[in-house]
């Protein structure tokens, strides 16, 4: 893959909340998706050296089936430190460099991490989506901010993560009897259709298993 999308990554984060601010307007929460739905990425980070080199996976599966297509890793020198609500300036460039290694062009990427479910509306998932324009999907393990009414134990249920009135994302039961996943519209996907992919990419453990590969994949030694 190769993108041409110019952007200028920050040194403060007064920079990046600039950043942030001007690139969030642009977030599409609507379906744009190819059709049909043949390949769905996943892509995590892992890091060496006390942090100093960010290791970036990439893992293409096919769609319905999820057999691994391709997979991919890169490695850059850290040049973010980590912030919450700032992580994808530490992350982002070293997905990319990942994400240009692969052939296989995903229709769908599902981030380990937000996307609408932010300060600023514009987390990892969003940030992603609007530089290599693809629909992505915020799929975090843990909650960043909102609030949400409990949530029963079976599998598929969900309810809204709602941040100062607003529905910014799901909380989702990925799994009977797990701890749910936070699931949010990343770019150019509606949180309804976000949440029934990462339903058909969950088949057996809690993490969708595009994430759960490229998970392994970002942390093995």
């Amino acid at each position: 893959m190769k993108f041409y999308r110019d952007h200028t990554w920050p040194s403060t984060l007064e920079e990046a909340i600039a950043i942030q601010e001007k690139l969030r307007y642009q977030v599409i929460t609507s379906d744009q998706l190819p059709e049909p739905i043949q390949y769905v990425a996943g892509v995590d980070m892992g890091f060496e050296a006390d942090g100093t080199i960010s290791r970036a996976a990439v893992a293409v599966l096919s769609f319905p089936d999820l057999q691994v297509i391709e997979t991919s890793l890169a490695y850059r020198p850290t040049t973010f430190p980590y912030v919450p609500g700032f992580l994808s300036f530490r992350e982002i460039p070293a997905v990319l460099d990942a994400l240009e290694k692969i052939k296989t062009i995903p229709d769908i990427i599902l981030c380990d991490g937000n996307g609408i479910a932010h300060p600023r509306r514009l987390g990892i998932a969003s940030h992603l989506g609007l530089l290599v324009d693809l629909p992505t999907i915020g799929v975090a393990k843990s909650r960043l901010l909102g609030k949400y009414e409990e949530l029963a134990e079976t599998k598929g249920n969900w309810q809204p993560l709602i941040h100062e009135g607003e529905t910014i994302g799901a909380v989702l039961r990925s799994r009977t009897g797990v701890k749910p996943l936070y699931i949010s519209s990343g770019h150019r996907i509606s949180l309804p259709t976000a949440i029934d992919y990462v339903l058909r990419c969950t088949p057996k453990y809690r993490l969708p298993e595009t994430t759960r590969i490229a998970d392994q994949l970002a942390s093995a030694k």
